[in-house]
C-alpha cells in the first residue's frame, strides 16, 4: 500500500497555501519527496508570519497552486493521503483544486486518530507534544517539511503498533466515521449521542461551549457538521475536543432549548443566532390626575408589560388602533409628546378627556376595557409535545400570551389544573425569536 504524508502552511483565516510538503511512503520508506513554498496570491497576516516565518517576500517569486497542481496531483495518485489532523490539510488542499475546477478525491488516514486508537495514555494529541512524548524530533516546526518529516517518523511507529493492520483496514472502511470525525474528537462521544431529538454544544479544549445546534436527530445533525465543508464548519471541528447533548423530546423543545443556550453562553460561532434582539413593552401607568396611560418603551423598561412587540414602529401602529376601536385619546397614549391638547392627523375619536371635557371616570374605564381586550388576545394555553421517553410527556407553557417555560411529566402523574403544571415547569424568558418559533411551530 501506498501513502504519501502531507502537511501544509496557510494563510490562517482564509487557508490559502503558503507551503505543502509531501513524503510518498510505500510503508517501508521513502521514495519520493516533494516540497515547494506556494505564492498565495495575498498577503500573509503578521500572525502567521510570526508562527511559521514565512513572509511575503519568501513567497513573492514562487509558484501559485495552479502552477505546482500537476505535481501534487502525480505524486498523491493512487496513495493513501495522510497527514496529522487529516481534514484540515486535505479540505484545504482540496479546496485549492476546487479553485482551479479539479476534483480533487483521495482516501485518507489520520495521524491523531490513529494515534488515539494505537498509542493510548497521551495527555494530547498535538503534533508538538506527541512528538516529544515519543522522543520524535521536529525540525523546523511550524514548516511544512518539519512537520511532515515529524508525521512520517510517527506514521511509520503507527505502522509497526501491534494491531495496526486491523485498526488501519478499520479505518479505511467506506462505512468508517473515523476520517470524517473531528481529530481530537473520541469516537467514543459521537458513538454516545443518540438518533433523537435534542440540542447539542460542541467544546473546546478548555471546556467552553463553542458552537449549539438543535436536531430531531442528534447523532445525523452532528455528524453532518462533519461532512461540511465551509469554512466555520471546518474552523469549528479543528477545536472541537467534546460534545454533550440533551434530549428534548420534540424538534420544538428543541428548539426553544437552543434559543436559551446560545442567549446564556454566547457560542462564537453562533454569531447570527445569539444576538438578544431589541423587544418593546406596552403599558400601563396612572398620572397623578388619577388619567390612566397607554404608552410604550423597551422590554426591560415596561413594568408588566400587556403586549410585546419588537419595533417602535409596531408599537405606535398597535396604539394607533387601539385609540380608535375604544375612543382613546392619542396624547395620552403616547402617539403626541409636549402637546396640550391631541390634534392627531388621522385618530379624530377622542372624547375630551386632553381638554377637560370629559370625566377620568369615564376615560379610565374605557382605557381599563382596552387593557382587557389586548390581555383576552393574548390566550393562555398549554401545548402538549412528546416526552423524551415512551413513559413521559413534554409540555410548554403561555399565560396570557407570555411563553414561560417547557416541563417534562411522568405519564404516572395526574394533573387536574394548569396551576399544577407549574411543579414541573422550567422557567424560560420569552423574547422575540421564541414568539417567532411559536407562531411558525403552532
Amino acid at each position: 500500500m501506498m501513502y504519501t504524508i502531507i502537511d501544509v502552511e496557510t494563510t490562517g483565516h482564509s487557508n490559502k497555501i503558503t507551503e505543502i510538503s509531501i513524503f510518498k511512503y510505500d510503508g517501508t520508506q521513502i521514495i519520493d519527496e516533494y516540497t515547494t513554498l506556494v505564492n498565495p496570491q495575498m498577503l500573509i497576516p503578521d500572525f502567521i508570519t510570526a508562527l511559521t516565518g514565512i513572509d511575503n517576500l519568501m513567497v513573492a517569486n514562487s509558484p501559485t497552486f495552479e502552477e505546482v497542481a500537476n505535481e501534487i496531483l502525480t505524486i498523491t495518485q493512487d496513495s493513501i493521503f495522510v497527514a496529522h489532523n487529516v481534514n484540515f490539510d486535505y479540505n484545504v488542499i482540496r479546496n485549492e483544486f476546487k479553485a482551479i475546477d479539479i476534483d480533487f478525491r483521495r482516501k485518507k488516514l489520520c495521524t491523531i486518530r490513529l494515534s488515539r486508537k494505537l498509542l493510548q495514555g497521551h495527555r494530547s494529541y498535538s503534533l508538538g507534544k506527541l512528538c516529544n512524548d515519543l522522543n520524535i524530533k521536529i525540525t523546523d516546526r511550524h514548516r511544512a517539511k518539519g512537520d511532515a518529516q515529524a508525521t512520517v517518523v510517527l506514521f511509520e511507529m503507527l505502522l509497526n503498533q501491534e494491531g495496526s493492520e486491523s485498526v488501519f483496514n478499520d479505518f479505511l472502511k467506506k462505512s468508517s466515521k473515523e476520517g470524517t470525525l473531528p481529530s481530537h474528537l473520541p469516537s467514543s462521544v459521537f458513538n454516545a449521542i443518540p438518533n433523537a431529538a435534542g440540542v447539542y454544544y460542541f467544546k473546546d479544549k478548555k471546556g467552553k461551549i463553542i458552537y449549539v445546534g438543535k436536531a430531531k436527530d442528534l447523532k445525523k445533525r452532528v455528524l453532518n457538521h462533519f461532512y461540511s465543508k465551509t469554512k466555520k464548519s471546518l474552523d469549528m471541528c479543528r477545536e472541537t475536543r467534546d460534545i454533550d447533548y440533551e434530549l428534548s423530546g420534540s424538534e420544538l423543545i428543541a428548539l426553544l432549548m437552543e434559543d436559551a443556550a446560545i442567549k446564556h453562553h454566547f457560542p462564537k460561532f453562533n454569531q447570527l443566532a445569539k444576538r438578544k434582539p431589541k423587544t418593546y413593552g406596552i403599558f400601563s401607568y396612572e398620572d397623578r390626575n388619577g388619567i390612566i396611560h397607554l404608552a410604550y418603551n423597551t422590554l426591560k423598561s415596561s413594568p408588566n408589560s400587556i403586549k410585546i412587540l419588537q419595533s417602535i414602529r409596531e408599537c405606535r401602529a398597535f396604539l394607533e388602533t387601539i385609540c380608535l376601536q375604544h375612543n382613546l385619546c392619542p396624547k395620552y397614549c403616547h402617539l403626541q409628546e409636549g402637546v396640550t391638547h391631541c390634534s392627531h392627523h388621522s385618530i379624530k375619536t377622542c372624547k375630551g378627556i386632553c381638554k377637560d371635557i370629559e370625566s377620568h371616570t369615564n376615560y379610565n374605564t374605557r382605557v381599563s376595557d382596552a387593557i382587557k381586550s389586548i390581555k383576552n388576545d393574548s390566550e393562555s394555553k398549554v401545548i402538549k409535545e412528546k416526552g423524551r421517553t415512551l413513559n413521559e410527556d413534554a409540555f410548554i407553557l403561555i399565560k396570557d400570551g407570555t411563553y414561560l417555560g417547557y416541563g417534562f411529566i411522568d405519564n404516572s402523574e395526574t394533573i387536574n389544573s394548569e396551576d399544577e403544571l407549574e411543579h414541573f415547569l422550567i422557567p424560560q424568558k420569552d423574547n422575540l425569536d421564541v414568539q417567532k418559533i411559536l407562531r411558525t411551530k403552532i
